[in-house]
This record gives C-alpha cells, sequence and structure tokens, in this order.
C-alpha cells in the first residue's frame, strides 16, 4: 500500500469536489445566504419577542442595555450556527450525490484510484465546504452580538469556534451516510429541505427544549444534536451570567434564564455538564464517521460479489 500515493489521490480528488462546489454559483450561493438569511430574521422579527421574554424573568432589576441586547443576539447566534452546521452539510454533499446520477462516479471507478479515496474525497470536501460557510457565519454572528453588546472572553470565544467544528463534523459525517443512500438530484433536495424544516426544533435551536413537555424534553435530549446546541448556548451565552450578576441578577434569575434558553442543559431532571456533552458529541461523531466507512466497506465487497 503506497501511503503517500494514496495521500495524493485523496488531496486532488477532495479539490477536485471542492472546485465543483464552488462552480456551482447558485448552490454556492444559497448555502451562503441562507443562514444569514435567518439571523436577519431573528434580528427584525424575534429580537423584540426574546427581549420582552428576558425581561420577564429579571423583574425589579435594572440590567444594561447592552447586557441584555448582548444575551439575546448570543441566544440567536447560537441557535443559527447550531441549524446551520448541519444543514449547510446537506448542501455540500449534493456533489456525491451528482457524481452518481450524471455517471462521473462511475467513470472515475475505472481510473487507479482507489474505493476508499473516493469515500475520503468527498467526506473531506464536504467538511472542508461546511467549515468555511459556517465560519464565515460564526464571524458574521460576532459581529451582530458585538454591535448589540459584546462580554465573551477570549476562551469562550475559542470554545465557539471548537463548538462550530465538531458540530460540523458531526453534520458531516449524518450527512454522508444519508447521502450515500441517495441516487437522484431530487432525492437530495427533498432530504435538504426536510432537514432544514425539522432538524432546527428537534435539536432545540429554534424553540427552547425548556418550553416543551417533560417526555418530549427528556426525548430530545436521547439527540446528540441537541448537545451541540448545548455548547454552543453555554459558551455563546455563558460570559454574560457574570455580568448580569455584577449588576445585581440574582443567581436564580441568571439559572433560570439560563435553563428557559437552554444553555444549561437537564437530562431526567440532573443537569449536564460541559465535559459530558463534549463526549457525548465527540463519540457520535466517531461512531457515525466508524458506520460511514463501514456501509463503504460492506458495500464494496457486495459489489466485488456480484
Amino acid at each position: 500500500m503506497n501511503v503517500k500515493n494514496d495521500i495524493k489521490q485523496i488531496a486532488a480528488f477532495t479539490v477536485r469536489n471542492i472546485k465543483m462546489f464552488f462552480k456551482d454559483k447558485g448552490t454556492l450561493i444559497g448555502a451562503l445566504i441562507s443562514p444569514l438569511i435567518i439571523m436577519t430574521l431573528y434580528a427584525l422579527f424575534l429580537h423584540r419577542v426574546f427581549l420582552q421574554t428576558f425581561d420577564s424573568m429579571f423583574q425589579g432589576i435594572k440590567l444594561s442595555a447592552n447586557t441584555v441586547n448582548g444575551t439575546v443576539a448570543s441566544y440567536e447566534v447560537s441557535s443559527v450556527l447550531a441549524v446551520c452546521c448541519v444543514t449547510v452539510a446537506f448542501v455540500a454533499n449534493m456533489n456525491m450525490v451528482a457524481d452518481r446520477v450524471t455517471g462521473a462516479r462511475a467513470d472515475i471507478t475505472v481510473t487507479p484510484a482507489k474505493g476508499h479515496v473516493l469515500v475520503l474525497g468527498y467526506y473531506f470536501a464536504t467538511a472542508i465546504v461546511t467549515l468555511a460557510i459556517c465560519y464565515i457565519t460564526m464571524i458574521a454572528g460576532f459581529c451582530y452580538i458585538a454591535g448589540m453588546g459584546w462580554a465573551m472572553t477570549a476562551g469562550e470565544t475559542l470554545s465557539v469556534v471548537l463548538d462550530v467544528f465538531l458540530t460540523v463534523m458531526f453534520g458531516t459525517a449524518l450527512s454522508s451516510i444519508v447521502c450515500y443512500f441517495l441516487r437522484s438530484s431530487g432525492a437530495i433536495n427533498a432530504v435538504s429541505t426536510t432537514v432544514s424544516s425539522v432538524y432546527g426544533f428537534i435539536c432545540g435551536a429554534y424553540y427552547p427544549i425548556s418550553q416543551f413537555s417533560t417526555g418530549m424534553a427528556n426525548t430530545i435530549m436521547c439527540l446528540p444534536g441537541t448537545y451541540c446546541t448545548g455548547l454552543l448556548r453555554s459558551h455563546f451565552m455563558g460570559a454574560y451570567a457574570s455580568v448580569m450578576a455584577k449588576e445585581g441578577a440574582h443567581k436564580a434569575d441568571i439559572d433560570r434564564l439560563l435553563g428557559g434558553f437552554d444553555a444549561k442543559l437537564s437530562f431526567f431532571g440532573s443537569d449536564v455538564k460541559t465535559w459530558t456533552m463534549y463526549m457525548v458529541v465527540t463519540c457520535t461523531v466517531l461512531l457515525l464517521i466508524g458506520a460511514f466507512v463501514l456501509i463503504n466497506v460492506l458495500n464494496k465487497k457486495r459489489n466485488n460479489k456480484v
């Protein structure tokens, strides 16, 4: 096995897939602008609603406008990132399905390139494209929060960068498994639309988990995507908790706010620690990648028998 040659082939195929994605201007603009549109809708139509919810939790205590607006803005940005890190991955994976539809993959398999080169090339290309778009969204979110009232420390900012990376890895692995079984452009479009519509609710991004019934909340807490959202929320909103305490807010009110906005998660009445969320997300990513590799290996053996 020539490892050096395999690495060159994987790198070349990854670059090819990235170029193919950026060559499709319509898909690129749609993937890039969708998170920004959602963030704009949050700012224009839902910001005031969240402010009213915020004020109802701190009756009698006057917090600064920067703290209030900054906290709400951090909630909005974390919601957008929690969703787009997964939905953009499905859009970025369209190239894998398109190669089957156009017959390009069949042509590629005729070449000396090995099967794992194609698998890793698709995976790395999807991850890189998704990371690029999500980090652009993250920077736009940071600018929005800074305009409202910045309170995040350098450590929390770096934690957000790590959280986005892990969430993208989760979305890439999940979309790779789902898209592997799709054989038409209509199917990938239908799946992408469904994921975009549903995922934000089942991961707690569009609607706080604390507002669901106990049974539904516990069910959602069994889904790994929820912990991606929890990590983003806790690091985006965590800095504002100490600022609110300095401005006179009671600890009970702060905890109620963080719990109500899912910056603190609880599972069957027990608080979920940050390290636990990291462990759940990391293990899920590794399991999904392992499943994706196994699916490709089994399919290769089946094709060889045929």
